[in-house]
């Protein structure tokens, strides 16, 4: 009596698709976990998505959205031909590119000095005290760049104690852009190491072994081993900060406007609030947030196509 031989199934053959009811009963407590998290996604940034109406309206806030007139394009008609929207413009994307140059390599080179640190004692109090500036708000950030930096700072204490010409940093619109740049570094540099010595952990530390004993020394070993281990996050990081570059700080930018003046610190979020908000022309408000959302989102997918043509994955795969 001879048996028969049980075939195998092909490698290519994807097993039998599970019906909906097994994955939700499977995943529950996972979906249970999120649920919060979607919740207050949805709530506070898809559902006033709908407010983006008002921007194609004569909105009344005492009409409502429904009742308000429809003005059709004529709010981005008044808005590309306003002389401060293109200041704001350009402002902004001058002071995303300075703080680009300036503040993007400095997450990375700390967490490539903090990962050379033998300790773990003191890797743990470096990290918490570069961690601790990202929970200040910027109202204290800024009070403490002008303790030090202001009219009757730290700064011109000294100067004039040696007889030296005094100079008020926080005033000159000439260096407002490494002004801000330097309050983002300080503010920000230590909190975005987080993703990259995550990815440093990540590397095989027997290639750094290997390496050593064919006799590669430490830069050699930081540019062959270190940096190719980065690039994916180090792109994936740079797509979201292009994606990201008309954003450059409403706060920030907002309690120091009046200092330097609105022709240097406008950007389009405080053009957004002074000249929409502030003044109740909710609707031009609105069109200029909607352009910059556009121009973002834009940006976000060119640069994704540009990591593509890289060889990397950048937001998501091909």
């Amino acid at each position: 009596m001879t048996t028969a031989t049980p075939t195998r199934p092909d490698r290519g053959t994807r097993p039998a698709r599970q019906s909906w009811r097994v994955r939700l009963r499977r995943d529950r407590s996972l979906i249970l976990m999120t649920l919060p998290a979607v919740v207050l996604l949805l709530v506070f940034n898809y559902v006033p998505l709908f407010g983006l109406v008002t921007a194609f309206q004569e909105y009344d806030p005492l009409a409502g959205i429904w009742y308000s007139t429809w003005a059709g394009l004529d709010q981005f008609q008044r808005l590309f031909g306003d002389a401060n929207f293109w200041n704001a413009v350009q402002n902004t994307l001058y002071l995303s590119f300075v703080q680009l140059v300036l503040f993007f390599p400095v997450p990375i080179a700390l967490a490539l000095l903090l990962n050379s640190v033998l300790s773990l004692r003191i890797r743990n109090f470096i990290q918490s005290v570069v961690y601790l500036p990202h929970f200040f708000s910027w109202v204290l950030a800024i009070t403490i760049f002008q303790q030090m930096l202001g009219g009757a700072g730290a700064l011109n204490h000294f100067l004039r104690n040696n007889d030296i010409g005094t100079w008020d940093v926080m005033t000159n619109p000439d260096t407002f852009a490494l002004l801000v740049s330097a309050q983002v570094i300080w503010k920000e540099a230590g909190w975005g190491i987080i993703v990259f010595l995550a990815a440093l952990a990540a590397v095989n530390t027997d290639l750094y072994e290997a390496a050593a004993a064919d006799g590669a020394g430490r830069w050699r070993r930081l540019w062959h081993i270190t940096l190719p281990g980065l690039r994916g996050v180090i792109v994936l990081m740079l797509v979201l900060r292009l994606g990201n570059a008309l954003t450059v700080g409403f706060e920030q930018f907002l309690i120091q406007r009046d200092a330097v003046g609105y022709d240097t610190a406008d950007v389009l979020d405080t053009f957004s609030f002074y000249y929409g908000i502030a003044t109740g022309d909710y609707s031009y408000g609105a069109a200029a947030g909607l352009f910059k959302s556009v121009i973002s989102l834009l940006l976000i997918w060119g640069a994704n196509k540009l990591a593509h043509a890289f060889g990397e994955d950048g937001l998501y795969r091909r």
